[in-house]
């Protein structure tokens, strides 16, 4: 594909009116207006349930948090989306998956009470139900190959105790609160460009420099051009 001309970071929300809580839409507004700072365009294509879009046009894909009731309609219709969605991920699509969108993109959920939740199995996770819910602000260390610590901040509010599997690293380590299941000091998972997180507050807001990750790691993935960081929050694009 031919990727020619200005800037643009192609956005696939979805799920925006079904899987939303916790003001998670915050992380688009985020990530179009970080954009806008910089003058680089966003377009963004939003996909509901018996929306089925060819994943492999987008460069960032957003699928966020909900209550149980809906995330069971979204796993019965992530069924159709699947295929295309993780040939995307193999291909080096980047992906935030908040809360419930974390649970989908793994092995299952099974809550205390009601039947197991199907995810697509590209995360190496599972997740049980627990009896008491991690509600608390969180701070968790990250080191995302980019040769130092950074600390990711933001608000948890979940049940369910998150168990990663060989094929899955933990998106960072817990300084302060809970993070997957209060026993191992995990937060989140990481596989290819996929950062699953339980982070509300919205996360991206609330830590800019994942943000600016994201888009860089977006546009680095799936175009032929890159961008390259001159200081602190300024970036200019390479001859190509």
């Amino acid at each position: 594909m031919d990727h020619a001309g200005p800037m643009t970071i192609r956005i696939c929300h979805l799920y925006p009116s079904l899987l939303s809580v916790a003001g998670d839409r915050g992380n688009l507004l985020a990530l179009t207006r970080r954009c806008a700072w910089r003058g680089i365009g966003t377009s963004v294509d939003e996909a509901d349930v018996g929306v089925t879009p060819d994943f492999s046009k987008f460069d960032l894909i957003l699928l966020h948090g909900g209550q149980d009731c809906e995330m069971r309609v979204a796993a019965r219709d992530l069924g159709a989306k699947a295929g295309s969605l993780r040939e995307a991920i193999e291909d080096g699509a980047v992906v935030l998956a908040v809360c419930a969108g974390y649970q989908l993109l793994a092995k299952y959920y099974a809550p205390v009470d009601g039947e197991p939740i199907t995810g697509i199995g590209v995360l190496d996770a599972v997740t049980e139900g627990g009896g008491t819910r991690f509600m608390s602000h969180i701070a968790v260390g990250c080191d995302l190959g980019q040769g130092k610590q950074r600390t990711l901040v933001g608000f948890e509010n979940h049940s369910g105790r998150t168990y990663l599997g060989p094929g899955a690293d933990p998106l960072g380590r817990v300084i302060a609160g809970s993070g997957n299941n209060g026993e191992d000091g995990t937060e989140g998972a990481r596989y290819r460009e996929v950062y699953a997180t339980y982070l509300h507050g919205p996360v991206l807001p609330k830590n800019p420099w994942l943000t600016d990750h994201l888009i860089c790691h977006g546009w680095i993935m799936t175009h032929t051009g890159r961008l390259a960081i001159v200081a602190p929050g300024v970036w200019r694009r390479p001859a190509l």
